[in-house]
């Protein structure tokens, strides 16, 4: 019905170039809204208010000539000026019900487009360190990271997910340290114990392990423990292993999978690194000061220089992340989007300037960020601090065990990425209208239930006399369901380009509750056979884009609950 008003309009601004009441050349970026109020239709446009300057009109004037100059379209049943010059469109009920033959005919397509072209796409998300389990915020970018990856998908993008481990550097130097301690006996506390050793009793679990001799598989890698406590590179290979294996079974069990686990480690090992240092030499962009290498991002827009390697030889943790993303670059990736927490906020501006000072035609602004802000979990009103065997924070497996994998996803990627989210485990838990997760999933639920009612007083639901009845659906609350259901293609486009899948969980929320709106004021199981089957066809169309929506958010469709 959008694109229908919008070909209306250009159709009438062709009439008033030619009548010379807009001028020749203007072509105006054409916007029309839902309404808020169904008093005032079911769209709007303030094309008037925007083209009465250049027209040399009054807003309301330049709207009366607008309306007068539509063509005429059986889709719209009337138009109206409202307040200083807006256009109201109201939809012919016949016209906007056949959203539901659309729906219907597309099924688990319908929303879904070819915009992307088949462009490639990288995602990078989650990306933990493999020193323990998975915590909350780590959920948190699974969750935002997936969802992102499926709505690219939806439009028409080839995506690659893919996980970066940190596995160099001084927090593994404190995993193998700690993990060292358990196996030679030593406890928290106990004289020897290091300093920044990691406490939680999966070191003991990673521990016990190793003295056993068992055998991990990790994605690319099996590696068989020794046994020996003074080995510092055996442990670390096995305590790496063994805790990538426990994250990836956890994101398993929260419904994610990747494409590629890049290693840190491969970097150095492939000499990319100081392949990125020479570079950035031979470019003319670095400086030595105090006997360390200095990078002059402040060329390309940060606040003060960096340090790239310091005066002990080592690395900062920037120059391997620009070495990574110059790899990406070179893999063929010219759309990466990288969704990390928010503490990562101050390597944006590095990493880019990195990039850039490398001189190998990577555009400004590139990669893409998505940044997440933490999450409290919250049990009766007290924040939940620790986990038993994470030690210091709640782990995804936490809240999976607590309250399922449907209600994690949803809760996580319901809200905005760059606000902070409280993820209330009562809540998540009831079965209740409060609970978001609960109240989309039963408007699922409900309709499934309608249509075995159907069948059980023999009253089958009947495709072809519901196509021929939709005209039917004139009820204000079916025809504020229908408006919903045809928004819903616009909203994945939006929600895919914006990176924001909380406007999918928004629209699910509002698709559930038009429908229980629906429900409750208008009876489906009515003796008329045509406006029985035309309710029924009108539950089929919302039950189809509820569980398309929610395949978009990684959360299940139940049928009863």
């Amino acid at each position: 019905m959008k694109e229908t008003i919008i070909a209306l309009l250009e159709g009438a601004l062709d009439n008033l170039r030619q009548q010379g009441v807009l001028p020749a050349d203007i072509a105006p970026s054409i916007k029309v809204d839902p309404t808020r109020d169904k008093a005032h239709g079911d769209y709007a446009t303030n094309l008037a208010l925007m083209l009465a300057k250049p027209a040399g009109k009054k807003p309301r004037e330049l709207a009366e000539a607008l309306v007068a100059a539509l063509p005429a379209s059986d889709a719209v049943q009337k138009v109206e000026i409202a307040g200083p010059g807006f256009v109201n469109f109201f939809a012919a009920t016949d016209a906007a019900a056949q959203v539901v033959r659309q729906v219907l005919e597309a099924g688990d397509a319908y929303g879904r487009n070819l915009t992307g072209q088949g462009r490639r796409v990288q995602v990078e998300f989650v990306s933990a360190n493999p020193t323990g389990p998975l915590h909350v915020g780590h959920g948190r970018g699974a969750a935002i990271g997936d969802c992102i990856s499926r709505l690219l998908e939806a439009t028409g993008h080839e995506v690659t997910r893919e996980f970066y481990y940190n596995d160099a550097g001084a927090q593994i130097s404190n995993l193998v340290r700690s993990v060292q301690a358990r196996v030679q006996g030593i406890d928290p506390g106990d004289p020897g114990w290091p300093e920044d050793g990691y406490r939680g009793g999966y070191i003991i679990d990673v521990a016990n392990a190793y003295l056993a001799g068992e055998t991990v598989h990790a994605d690319d890698r099996h590696v068989t423990a020794t046994g020996d406590p003074d080995d510092l590179d055996a442990i670390r290979d096995f305590a790496v292993a063994y805790l990538r294996r426990e994250q990836d079974l956890d994101l398993k069990a929260f419904g994610v999978t990747f494409d590629v686990y890049f290693l840190e480690s491969s970097l150095y090992e492939q000499g990319k690194v100081e392949a990125a240092v020479a570079r950035l030499i031979e470019k003319g962009h670095t400086f030595e000061q105090d006997g360390a290498l200095w990078l002059r991002t402040t060329d390309f827009g940060d606040d003060k220089d960096r340090v790239m390697r310091k005066s002990d030889g080592h690395y900062t943790y920037f120059l391997p992340d620009v070495a990574y993303h110059l790899d990406k670059w070179q893999r063929g990736f010219t759309t990466v989007i990288n969704e990390q927490g928010a503490d990562h906020h101050s390597t944006v501006t590095r990493v880019r300037a990195g990039l850039q000072a490398l001189e190998a035609g990577i555009p400004e602004g590139w990669p893409d960020y998505v940044l997440h802000q933490m999450v409290m979990v919250t049990r009766s009103g007290v924040e939940v601090k620790l986990s038993k065997r994470a030690g210091s924070y709640v782990t995804v497996r936490d809240l999976i065990d607590e309250v399922g994998r449907d209600a994690t996803r949803f809760f996580l990627a319901a809200r905005r990425a760059d606000s902070q989210l409280t993820f209330d485990i009562d809540l998540a838990r009831s079965q209740s209208n409060d609970n978001p997760v609960y109240y989309v999933q039963y408007a699922h639920a409900r309709v499934c239930s309608m249509l075995r009612k159907a069948e059980a007083e023999e009253t089958p639901f009947d495709h072809a006399l519901a196509m021929e009845s939709l005209a039917l659906l004139a009820e204000d609350q079916e025809k504020a369901l229908l408006n919903r259901l045809a928004r819903y293609p616009e909203v994945v486009q939006h929600a895919a380009t914006a990176h924001e899948p909380q406007q999918i969980a928004q629209y699910l929320l509002d698709l559930a509750a038009d429908f229980h709106t629906c429900y409750n004021a208008v009876k489906v199981m009515v003796d008329d056979d045509a406006q029985r089957n035309a309710r029924l066809a009108l539950g089929l169309a919302t039950r189809q884009v509820l569980r398309n929506g929610l395949d978009l958010m990684g959360v299940g469709a139940p049928e009863e609950m």
